[in-house]
């Protein structure tokens, strides 16, 4: 079947190491399947679903893992992904504005890149893997492109009660990867990971690496100074706790008595949340999961 001349972006407009999460890159399905191939967005003009980067795996049988788009083009991608697993050439698509394919149009009205890999280096992909599973950051390089992927957003959330209850269960409905630890056995109750917190000491074993978020929802604020300090004085890309302004100050007060160092101090979220005065266990939960998103976006 002859196909249309296609184009990929020249090289020299990639940046060296493009940042992506770790959720845009199905790792696991690509080093499980028999024979996958690995779609990769290479290129974007305009308005984008997807960043440059995000990777869809396919393999033999046309099954996928990832997206690349609102759905627009990803069966088209799959007939070219399960050529390519069948010649081992790899292909270079161009959709939207600058597109051959005119039946497919993007709604956004932008332009991608697509490059498919039939025979990805599976020795990196699992390299990435291992990195990805310890927390640090993998960079593999998949065609011109090298990635720089960052461990997902992982929350750690302390406290006791319905609030720290309802907002572990909502991080953890959203796909990310969350540990809850209370002094409480029933607030704990029907959390997937868990763990009784016998003191208002931080647990030696209890690792905060610059991916991680903490978040504190206690009612009775005595436990926080010590809890808060270690945070803070962590790399953690987020740190918060639930209360008042009064509690706030309160807080930041017993840190400074500690002897935490005001640029530490300053890193602790004022407010706590996106939604000003949440009073109910969800709206609190919804306001912090995005306060803290917004805090770990990739730029």
């Amino acid at each position: 079947m002859n196909q249309p001349a296609l184009r990929l972006s020249p090289a020299d407009e990639i940046a060296p190491a493009t940042l992506i999460c770790e959720s845009d890159v199905p790792l696991g399905p690509a080093l499980a399947a028999d024979r996958v191939a690995l779609a990769v967005i290479t290129g974007v003009e305009g308005p984008s679903y997807r960043p440059v980067g995000a990777v869809m795996a396919i393999d033999a049988m046309g099954a996928t893992w990832g997206s690349l788009s609102s759905g627009c083009i990803e069966r088209d991608v799959v007939l070219h992904a399960r050529e390519a697993l069948t010649d081992g050439h790899p292909r270079t698509l161009r959709y939207g504005a600058g597109s051959p394919f005119r039946d497919l149009a993007l709604p956004c009205g932008g332009g991608l890149d697509i490059l498919i890999l039939p025979r990805p280096d599976l020795e990196a992909l699992r390299q990435a893997a291992t990195d990805l599973a310890a927390r640090r950051p993998a960079m593999p390089t998949l065609g011109p492109l090298t990635l720089h992927i960052q461990p997902q957003p992982r929350f750690l959330v302390l406290g006791k009660g319905p609030e720290a209850h309802c907002f572990a269960s909502l991080a953890a409905a959203a796909g990310f990867p969350v540990e809850a630890l209370s002094p409480d056995p029933e607030t704990l109750s029907g959390l997937a990971r868990t763990r009784l917190l016998p003191g208002p000491d931080w647990p030696q074993d209890l690792a905060i690496d610059a991916r991680t978020a903490v978040t504190l929802f206690f009612h009775d604020h005595d436990w926080e100074p010590p809890l808060l300090a270690a945070a803070l004085q962590s790399p953690a890309i987020y740190v918060g706790a639930q209360g008042s302004l009064r509690a706030h100050h309160a807080r930041c007060e017993a840190l400074a008595a500690m002897g935490l160092p005001p640029d530490r101090i300053a890193r602790l979220a004022s407010p706590f949340g996106l939604i000003p005065s949440a009073r109910d266990p969800r709206t609190l939960a919804a306001s912090v999961l995005a306060q803290v998103l917004e805090r770990t976006q990739l730029r």
